[in-house]
């Protein structure tokens, strides 16, 4: 044997046990994995807030951050990290070890961020993987008394008379209290003077004072000044009449409007790169919670819709909202940065 064929053949030997030795790597690995997912959670998980404790979105985090805990048998622990519209909690999950173990209670606000933000630390779509919505709930336009409107219909034909001269509050600039009336008014054709505030309180307030015509708010905020007759419901920003106020009329019937729809929901994301077991296991934990007739009572008391979706089915509901919000935010110029 030539000492070149023995050379040769050496090298096939070792390129074999090399991929030998690879491909046991892999296997074990494999199974490493398949076992963690199995046994998944095993340590506390976060779940991340972007607003102050007390609202909306961090009463729905601790009502599933508590659920979660009793299902999986580890701590769920809600951590509020407050700024920049609900930026730095979507920042540190996109940062986060992709292993299940942190995860964020997002808002539509994630996806008006978008373009309301000229710069983003994180991709708001390749650098998240979306769980599962948990709730939802429309918007609601209300009106002072003294305006005497009942019907977005009427509200329309007041505005067209008198463009420019009616006010409406909202939460602040950029919400989507906000670029409720932005594509309303874009899409009814009138103009209406926004008089933004801090804060979905202060804001109503000024509603309930006639310190502005109109007040775009979230319907558990508004519902019960409508009830006792402080307000007057315009109409909520759902295509179909919401089982939360079943009485009230819609904006996109009252007014004509085809295709207006202003949804806030609130869902679960996990960072990119998380095991798809994972996601689906706590996909199906969140099916299983929705059933609980506790979780969707107090989903209910809060003004929520009790949601769950498939992970393909954020995406898409995300993928969607950027693009809606991206027209909506330049059509009224509004910039946050």
């Amino acid at each position: 044997m030539s000492f070149t064929h023995y050379w040769r053949e050496l090298m096939k030997s070792l390129i074999a046990l090399e991929v030998i030795s690879l491909l046991l790597t892999f296997s074990a690995r494999a199974q490493s994995d398949a076992k963690d997912v199995a046994q998944y959670p095993t340590k506390t998980i976060r779940m991340l807030v972007g607003f102050s404790a007390g609202g909306g979105t961090d009463a729905t985090a601790r009502l599933f951050a508590q659920k979660m805990s009793d299902g999986f048998g580890q701590n769920v622990v809600v951590d509020n990290r407050v700024g920049a519209g609900g930026n730095i909690a979507a920042d540190l999950l996109a940062k986060a070890v992709p292993d299940g173990h942190t995860l964020l209670m997002t808002v539509a606000a994630h996806a008006v961020n978008a373009s309301l933000y000229s710069r983003l630390p994180y991709d708001p779509i390749r650098d998240f993987a979306p769980v599962s919505l948990v709730a939802a709930a429309p918007n609601i336009i209300t009106a002072h008394p003294s305006l005497a409107v009942h019907s977005a219909r009427d509200l329309v034909s007041l505005a067209k008379a008198k463009p420019g001269q009616i006010t409406y509050a909202s939460a602040g600039n950029g919400t989507t209290m906000h670029l409720t009336m932005v594509l309303f008014s874009s899409m009814a054709g009138i103009q209406l003077v926004h008089i933004p505030y801090n804060g979905g309180a202060p804001s109503t307030v000024a509603a309930l004072g006639g310190q502005t015509q109109l007040l775009s708010s979230s319907l558990p905020t508004a519902l019960p000044h409508v009830r006792n007759g402080k307000l007057n419901a315009i109409g909520v920003t759902s295509v179909d009449v919401s089982p939360l106020a079943p009485d009230l009329p819609t904006i996109a019937q009252s007014a004509g409007l085809q295709g207006y729809e202003v949804k806030e929901w609130y869902g679960i994301l996990a960072p990119a790169g998380t095991p798809m077991a994972v996601i689906n296991k706590l996909n199906a934990e969140i099916a299983r919670l929705l059933q609980d007739s506790t979780v969707r009572d107090r989903l209910t008391t809060l003004g929520f819709e009790p949601v769950r979706n498939s992970p393909a089915q954020f995406a898409a509901l995300i993928k969607s909202d950027i693009a809606k919000w991206e027209k909506v935010v330049r059509t009224a110029g509004v910039r946050i940065d």
